[in-house]
């Protein structure tokens, strides 16, 4: 997410057009990365409006970071590509969160990815686990896209335009998402002895995490018609969750909800190693540029 160098001068090399370079200019400029964001250039004015951004931002970052960790690991080579097309909608959502977040007192997207401490973070738990095998990962991106879509809907209606359009942008994304993860869920579930076995840990230890995601918070009481209530959202996520698990015979589990808390800076414990490997190259290099 770091802002890009100029391209070098490409003249004087011969015929050759790339001159020194076999790969030829590959540089993109800042202006046309910013033009990415949804929300246009926005500033949050209201450090509530903020701290909402941020926490959905935070979401939606740390899970893409997650989901990168399947790149060239995935199980057949469709599911590298669409991990990875999945954790590069996610990106773009953090990014215009966050950018939006940091507007409210000056910081980049970058500065918010790269310089926070752990603490600092608001991502909920659910989004930090680690991928686990292939099915702890389905389980984490069904809950995870069956409660992004019911945000992202209702979102769109937020009286804040910038939140507004980011929702916009992201729902048509995020409902492929619960697409592809449902669809895995039936093939897991409804599969051989040794999927659907693997299917059900995972969703026995996932389960637990989804609650963080449905606590009011004082600033949901501050942000009326800005911020989603998320309290709304439970009874449509365990309605599309339960149909899903229906197909399949697979029961809801009955295990106690976690006492996570990523939304005050008290993290998994995978969350600090995660973390550390998606900084370490800007705080090795600080001010550095691609």
């Amino acid at each position: 997410m770091a802002e890009p160098v100029e391209a070098p001068d490409a003249g004087h090399h011969g015929d050759d057009p790339h001159g020194d370079d076999p790969h030829g200019d590959v540089s993109l400029d800042a202006r046309e990365l910013a033009a990415e964001l949804a929300g246009g250039e926005g500033r949050a004015t209201d450090p509530d409006v903020a701290a909402y951004a941020l926490r959905l931002g935070d979401d939606a970052l740390i899970l893409a970071q997650n989901l990168c960790g399947w790149i060239a690991r995935a199980p057949e080579i469709e599911e590298d590509v669409a991990l990875g097309n999945i954790a590069l909608d996610l990106l773009g959502h953090a990014r215009s969160l966050l950018r939006y977040a940091g507007s409210y007192d000056g910081r980049t997207e970058d500065d918010l990815a790269y310089w926070r401490d752990e603490q600092e973070f608001r991502s909920a738990w659910l989004f930090e686990l680690p991928n686990g095998d292939f099915a702890h990962t389905i389980v984490r991106q069904l809950l995870a896209s069956a409660y992004l879509v019911e945000l992202y809907r209702d979102l769109t209606a937020s009286t804040d335009p910038v939140l507004s359009a980011v929702a916009a942008k992201a729902e048509k994304e995020v409902d492929y998402h619960r697409d592809h993860a449902v669809q895995w869920t039936l093939r897991l579930a409804g599969g051989t002895d040794q999927s659907r076995r693997r299917f059900l840990v995972a969703l026995d230890d996932t389960w637990p995490y989804l609650d963080e995601l449905f606590r009011d918070e004082p600033v949901h009481d501050r942000l009326d018609g800005v911020a989603v209530r998320p309290s709304t959202l439970r009874a449509r996520v365990d309605e599309v969750v339960a149909t899903v698990f229906a197909e399949e015979d697979v029961e809801v589990p009955g295990i106690p909800f976690s006492s996570a808390g990523g939304r005050r800076g008290i993290h998994h414990p995978s969350f600090g190693p995660l973390i550390a490997e998606m900084q370490m190259l800007a705080r090795r290099h600080p001010g550095a540029t691609w």
